[in-house]
């Protein structure tokens, strides 16, 4: 007995010591090896992608390097630090975005960039999918939830006008997943039924009107290839049929790393970004993606307990919305290299090659472990 008892009792110290080196730290464990899983196996598959180009490796390595900085600087910050700046960021977000549209930097018919002389140009819209929400939240948890209609109201107007904002430049991409981060803090404040039920209709009766006085040609042209891509099989849908002949060559077990034909031979376009989820599909067949996909699971299951379990309405809501934009971007990659969806320019989250939404992205991961483990640290 009392040999089990010091066996217990060194068990149980060294799991608290463990769990204190952790919480001194900010970080979640189990999230944070998931993200490393995932990131190692972008780095494999984007060697490939990139036609064995070990310096595209090493230069989306030193971007990993620098987000996870940013992560762990973002999860070292209490929960109520992020409620108080929220306003502040998002009227900081608003004039990027204002000055993008009056002074901003084009490339490839785009104006998305800011130009600071000493600073290198940078999107203020990838700001807004971590602001937006944020903001949102702030809103929504200062009043009781259910939120009142005019509540509802005023957290889609601070949605909308950023999101409106970034299809000017135009970027449809963004401006859908900025949308969707906002939109899911106000679904997530507890909403009725036929409010939601009356803003899908709302959608539904404003499509026409978008594709005839929102859409621009290119982006009418990425629809009406969604819908028939052999209309146009050597210009507009190239790209699509080529992914999925990539996705369908790769059968049960693919065709083994660095063996994928659509890639090599440069049959498939942006093979190390917006489509490399082919060039895996290809290579690895439905058991690499079913390992995709149940790492994108289990670390989307792991925010989604974070938001359950966050203290308050501010983290609950911001988790939340953080976690499901995360989905999205999974959800619209997969969905438009598939042929499913129109090409909008999704990176593949953690996988495609690529700074700048990296490094939000591992911002917003920063955030959740905060919430987390500030949480820890109030109940202890």
């Amino acid at each position: 007995m009392a040999l089990g008892s010091v066996f217990n009792n060194s068990a149980n110290n060294h799991l608290t010591r463990s769990k204190s080196v952790w919480s001194t730290l900010h970080l979640d464990p189990i999230l944070l090896l998931l993200l490393l899983m995932l990131i190692g196996l972008g780095l494999f598959v984007l060697y490939s992608g990139a036609d064995r180009n070990i310096e595209v490796v090493k230069a989306q390595g030193i971007r990993f390097v620098v987000a996870l900085v940013v992560m762990f600087v973002f999860a070292q910050l209490d929960p109520a630090v992020f409620r108080r700046w929220a306003p502040w960021l998002y009227l900081a977000g608003m004039a990027g975005l204002l000055a993008v549209l009056l002074v901003g930097v084009g490339a490839k018919g785009a104006q998305r960039w800011l130009a600071i002389p000493g600073l290198p140009r940078f999107q203020p819209s990838e700001l807004m999918k971590l602001v937006v929400p944020m903001m949102a939240a702030w809103y929504l948890s200062k009043h009781y939830l259910p939120p009142r209609l005019f509540h509802v109201a005023i957290g889609l107007l601070i949605v909308l006008v950023p999101m409106a904002m970034i299809v000017q430049q135009p970027d449809l991409g963004t401006s859908l997943l900025v949308g969707m981060a906002g939109i899911f803090v106000v679904f997530f404040a507890g909403i009725s039924w036929k409010l939601i039920a009356a803003f899908f209709a709302l959608v539904s009766v404003s499509t026409p009107m978008m594709w005839f006085f929102v859409m621009r040609d290119y982006q009418k042209q990425r629809v009406l290839t969604l819908l028939d891509p052999q209309s146009d099989p050597l210009g507009a849908g190239w790209n699509i049929i080529q992914s999925k002949t990539a996705i369908g060559s790769g059968g049960m077990d693919g065709k083994g790393w660095l063996q994928g034909t659509q890639s090599h031979l440069e049959f498939l376009p942006e093979s190390h970004t917006d489509f490399i989820v082919a060039v895996l599909a290809e290579e690895f067949g439905f058991i690499g993606m079913l390992l995709l996909m149940s790492l994108y699971l289990l670390i989307i299951l792991r925010c989604l307990y974070i938001a359950a379990t966050a203290q308050d309405s501010f983290s609950r809501l911001l988790a939340g919305a953080l976690t499901m934009t995360f989905f999205i971007y999974i959800f619209v990659n997969v969905g438009m290299v598939s042929g499913l969806l129109p090409v909008v320019g999704v990176p593949l989250p953690l996988v495609s090659y690529g700074g700048t939404s990296g490094v939000t992205l591992m911002a917003a991961f920063g955030v959740l472990m905060s919430i987390q483990t500030h949480r820890r640290m109030i109940t202890a």
